[in-house]
């Protein structure tokens, strides 16, 4: 199978598979140097030879696990389960400026509109938003597709605990799960954290605390490709799966070899701002994926705004997961001295300015957290999560200016963390590996 390869809708090259586990992209014989598909693969006469299925820039959109087998038996039938034969269903609706399609294919078609303003004023309970999910569904490709982005509207349709994301052509909007009830909320409270210390996606959470929209950064405000986007599992070759198999040097290598010397400090700055960010917010799931660059040429490069930030030490069951990227060689939420140490190794910025910033994330987590009481209020079901942020922000914050990191002192954090019991206890689930949930349970 070949495939046709475009970007902000002009054909640029092909891409075939070579064989069951090798693919290969070649430019076509009139493209342009700036018409390059990625920040990896400039334009050249050679062909662009790849040791797997598809090339990591094509492999960015692609579902993952579960998601992936569910594709290959909906459409394999169909099109064939190979990686490039789902890309040829998918492969119109990538994040960023380039699109596959089969020859054949219309990039055109008009977007079907969805009603924002109602999906935040409505009902997004699980079944609810994944009923409206099925109602907006693309054409062609109904059902559960991955985390595409199209003029129409694509689905990830929830099965048990997953949670459901609906796609437009300006926005992502996502739900909650019952295994993270209140993640968009939760969401939406660590970005607007986020949006005040640096360059942030723009998120709005529905009245009911189950649905987020985030305003898409890689189009214009017409909703019309404009930005190149590409994370760094792309940029250092990973596939998705490996998305915590990384580490801040190799990122900060990265940063170097795409990102212009006049833009690197500045990207350096915003990436330093992230890591500690995470840090102060009890992010463990900042990895490869998570952190991207934007572009509109290889003159123009610059870090994509922060997005995906949540506190997922809000959860019980990720209470205890490490930062999702190592740096020397580690994963701790007590570096101690390691910490500035890297950052002013790695990104260049000097103690005085790292001390800045953390100042500024405290003040942030100041403004916001008064939001979390009140959310606590509007949601009774959010109660306990709520505490749970707070709680992790403050040991956040505490673990940062202490002594053993930065020693800044106490901050004085506001009422809004005062005045609360703690959580409800949460008892984990004895699991038995090796017993059938058909045996009758002992007496």
């Amino acid at each position: 199978m070949t495939l046709s390869v475009y970007v902000l809708g002009r054909e640029v090259a092909t891409l075939e598979a070579i064989g069951d586990f090798k693919s290969s992209m070649t430019y076509l014989a009139q493209t342009a140097p700036a018409d390059f598909v990625s920040l990896t693969m400039h334009v050249r006469p050679k062909s662009y030879a790849w040791d797997d299925v598809l090339p990591p820039i094509f492999q960015m959109n692609l579902p993952e696990g579960y998601l992936l087998q569910v594709l290959q038996e909906q459409f394999g039938p169909h099109v064939g389960a190979s990686p490039l034969a789902l890309l040829s269903v998918i492969g119109r609706n990538m994040i960023g400026r380039i699109q596959v399609a089969p020859a054949s294919a219309r990039l055109d078609e008009p977007p079907k509109p969805v009603d924002v303003a109602a999906l935040l004023q409505g009902d997004n309970s699980e079944e609810a938003f994944a009923e409206l999910v099925r109602q907006h569904a693309a054409s062609g490709v109904s059902g559960i597709v991955p985390k595409f982005l199209d003029g129409e509207v694509e689905t990830i349709a929830s099965r048990g605990h997953k949670k459901v994301t609906l796609l437009t052509h300006r926005h992502i909007i996502k739900g909650s799960s019952r295994l993270l009830p209140f993640v968009s909320l939760n969401e939406h409270l660590c970005m607007q954290v986020a949006a005040r210390v640096m360059p942030a996606a723009k998120t709005d959470v529905s009245r009911d605390g189950q649905a987020l929209v985030v305003t898409r950064f890689d189009t214009d405000e017409n909703g019309a490709r404009h930005w190149g986007m590409e994370d760094f599992c792309v940029l250092l070759g990973l596939r998705p799966a490996a998305k915590y198999e990384t580490t801040w040097e190799r990122i900060a290598k990265a940063v170097r070899d795409h990102v212009p010397t006049v833009s690197r400090a500045q990207v350096f700055r915003e990436m330093a701002t992230l890591l500690l960010l995470n840090y102060a917010l009890r992010n463990a799931d900042c990895h490869a994926k998570n952190v991207a660059l934007r572009y509109a040429s290889l003159d123009d490069v610059h870090l994509a705004p922060a997005y995906d930030v949540i506190t997922t030490a809000a959860y019980p069951e990720y209470r205890n997961n490490p930062p999702g990227i190592s740096f020397m060689g580690k994963k701790t939420w007590d570096p101690g001295k390691s910490l500035p140490n890297f950052v002013t190794a790695t990104f260049g910025l000097n103690l005085r300015e790292q001390n800045e910033i953390v100042e500024r994330i405290a003040d942030a987590v100041i403004d916001v957290a008064p939001d979390v009481r009140r959310a606590m209020v509007e949601h009774p079901g959010f109660v306990d999560i709520g505490k749970r942020m707070l709680l992790a922000w403050q040991e956040g914050l505490a673990g940062l200016r202490g002594k053993r990191v930065y020693a800044l002192g106490e901050a004085s954090l506001g009422e809004a963390f005062c005045g609360f019991s703690d959580p409800a206890p949460v008892e984990a689930e004895r699991k038995v590996v090796g017993r059938s949930e058909l045996l009758g349970k002992r007496r």
